[in-house]
């Protein structure tokens, strides 16, 4: 069934006017302002528009174009064929309003860049696009299979499109534009072996020739990040595009410092980063690592550690260039919150996370929020402690109660342990050991599969998507008690000034979530399995992930990881009239990733969108998976590959 359309009102103050302030002086030449209004609705790929005389010659009449007024998503409906489950598509479309009255309907379309494994140029190099490296810049080899190869990712993730002032790249005959993309894991090996967290992240930049008259963009540079400045990067998930133009990238699921010496897929992340299975430091993953990119299509990058070490999704930078929130994914997760010291600089700062007092329990639920200072550091100074401590130097943790009134009982990654730390070392434990110190302090530790987080700044909200509602959020005990939905939620923060922490003391940002409340529309539906195998309405969001929003379109996008809908999918939500609509559907077995919204670069708006891991079957998949298998095999290298793209058709705004 085709999902309702999703209307988008565009006011006064973010109407497009393609002549701008020539359109309003009613008599100059036409032949002056005709030009510019041609250039206008060529670039927005517009055609209508209206010619009003203003006295005089034919040659003083002057262009009156029809202003865009309004953008309608018009859903599409699930696939239905095998073809279909195995391809990266939209059949959705746009119907565009003008202010005569007037509305045109035009399709979108998905463009794939390149996918993973597929062979670009670096220079006079050629490159395999998400191939994995070591700490030197060697190639990592897979030996598992009859043929020795490279390994390459399968699982892209966050991207981000930068326009820089004076890029020097040759050989692009359009506009240069710059896709920063970071490689979340590896699937398995050539044999079967699960790989995931065994390789270190790559992050490329890729630059793109953009065509001047379609907007159409094609990968001319792949150039790799040299990330043994930061000591190689761990599971790189989301991310997100600072105010200043650099790329916010993310480490996921913080290796346990505690329990560093039974994991044996950290074991191997060292092994294949360093050559040596015991060399890499738990203490220096899972911060934020920060790439800035050249105007000859290299990069630099730097890694945050004063942001707290957590299981972190994305961080998002607030318009005072100085509050950062972020997603904090896993088991006894929590909502975090950190204020840099100076606006665009993210070397130094305070940590803060919250506290939830609810005031409603169904459908998601709703609270206050609170929040407890976890303490103020530099990034310099973490880095410090995190190369010169292990974990027994901060922290005592045994997991049966040791009825020592100076242990403290707290929930942790869904077990239970008693902690005890050390004296003097509070900043360590505030930065390096995140989770566990703010649960002693007495945080709300209980969310689960807290994931993207997006901002919409007109009206002061965030919104986070809560990917399963489940555990510690579902159960009888503590702060959080909401009831389980498998499928999740996607929740709006509202952003408040004058915020005090729990010690009375102002909170320096106008920019604090102060409540939170799951968004009716936007909370997922469980169900029996449909004649697919759907275990979530097919209609509804399973799993949100990835958030993104568009200011001027008025719209949220998600991206789903869904163990609930055979086929994941990218969807539009307009948050002025509520109403949701299907726009794009990935690999069965794959998650949509990748997820940005770009109104306007050089006259043209994109929506980025990827997808992981095609053909990941679970049971839900069993009664499509032998027709699509296959398929899937096919299109995309027996699996070992996926797209890196785009959606075309928008209006640039």
């Amino acid at each position: 069934m085709t999902r309702p359309n999703s209307a988008i009102s565009l006011n006064s103050e973010n109407a497009l006017s393609v002549l701008g302030t020539a359109a309003s002086q009613a008599c100059l030449p036409r032949r002056h302002v005709l030009k510019g209004a041609l250039g206008g609705f060529a670039a927005m790929g517009l055609t209508t528009f209206g010619l009003s005389a203003c006295g005089g010659s034919d040659d003083e009449a002057v262009v009156s174009p029809a202003t865009l007024t309004s953008v309608e998503f018009l859903g599409m409906a699930a696939p239905t064929t095998a073809a279909l489950r195995a391809d990266i598509y939209t059949s959705a479309s746009v119907k565009l309003g003008y202010s005569d009255a007037t509305s045109k309907t035009q399709a979108l379309a998905y463009n794939t860049i390149f996918k993973t494994g597929d062979t670009l140029k670096n220079g006079s190099a050629s490159v395999i696009a998400g191939a994995y490296y070591d700490i030197d810049g060697n190639p990592i080899i897979d030996h598992s299979g009859a043929t020795p190869e490279p390994f390459y990712s399968d699982c892209p993730d966050g991207n981000e499109l930068i326009a820089l002032a004076n890029p020097t790249v040759p050989g692009v005959t359009g506009n240069t534009l710059f896709l920063v993309t970071q490689y979340e894991y590896k699937s398995s090996d050539n044999a079967g072996a699960d790989m995931y967290g065994k390789l270190p992240s790559q992050i490329s930049v890729t630059t793109l020739d953009q065509d001047k008259t379609s907007g159409a963009l094609k990968a001319v540079k792949h150039f790799t990040v040299d990330t043994k400045p930061v000591d190689g990067l761990w599971i790189t998930c989301a991310s997100s595009l600072s105010p200043w133009n650099t790329f916010l990238s993310s480490e996921e699921y913080e290796p346990d410092a505690v329990n560093i010496a039974g994991n044996t897929m950290f074991q191997a992340f060292s092994q294949n980063l360093f050559g040596d299975a015991t060399k890499a430091n738990p203490y220096h993953y899972a911060h934020v690592p920060e790439v800035t990119v050249k105007p000859d299509g290299s990069a630099t990058i730097v890694k945050h550690y004063c942001l707290g070490r957590v299981a972190r999704e994305l961080v998002e930078v607030c318009p005072d260039n100085k509050t950062v929130l972020m997603g904090d994914d896993g088991a006894n997760t929590g909502l975090f919150m950190f204020i840099a010291d100076k606006e665009k600089d993210l070397s130094a700062g305070t940590l803060y996370v919250a506290k939830w007092t609810q005031t409603a329990a169904t459908a998601g639920g709703a609270a206050t929020l609170g929040w407890l200072k976890m303490g103020h550091a530099s990034s310099a100074e973490v880095k410090g402690l995190a190369d010169s401590l292990t974990a027994s130097d901060i922290v005592t943790v045994v997991t049966t109660d040791p009825a020592d009134a100076s242990f403290t009982k707290i929930a942790f990654n869904g077990t239970t342990e008693w902690v005890k730390f050390a004296a003097g070392k509070e900043v360590a434990a505030a930065f390096l050991e995140t989770h566990r110190y703010a649960a002693f302090l007495g945080a709300t530790l209980e969310f689960s599969k807290m994931e993207g987080v997006a901002l919409n700044r007109k009206d002061k909200l965030a919104y986070v998507a809560m990917s399963r509602i489940e555990k510690s959020m579902s159960d009888t005990a503590g702060d959080i008690q909401v009831g389980k939905i498998s499928a999740g939620a996607t929740y709006e923060l509202k952003l408040s000034t004058a915020q005090k922490d729990s010690n009375g003391a102002t909170i320096g940002s106008d920019w604090v979530p102060s409540m939170m409340a799951a968004i009716p529309a936007l909370v997922g539906q469980d169900q029996a399995a449909d004649a697919f195998g759907n275990t979530g309405n097919v209609d509804k969001i399973a799993n949100a992930d990835n958030l993104k929003f568009s200011e001027k379109m008025r719209t949220l996008f998600i991206g789903e990881d869904s163990g609930q809908h055979v086929n994941n999918f990218v969807w539009a939500y307009n948050v002025d009239t509520k109403k949701l609509s299907r726009i794009l559907s990935v690999p069965a077995g794959g998650e949509a990733t990748g997820l940005e919204a770009v109104d306007n670069l050089n006259g043209f708006a994109y929506i980025l969108g990827n997808f992981q891991h095609p053909g990941d079957w679970g049971s839900i998949h069993s009664v499509i998976q032998a027709e699509v298998d296959p398929l899937i095999n096919a299109k995309w290298n027996n699996k070992k590959s996926a797209a890196i793209g785009y959606i075309s058709g928008l209006p640039a705004l």
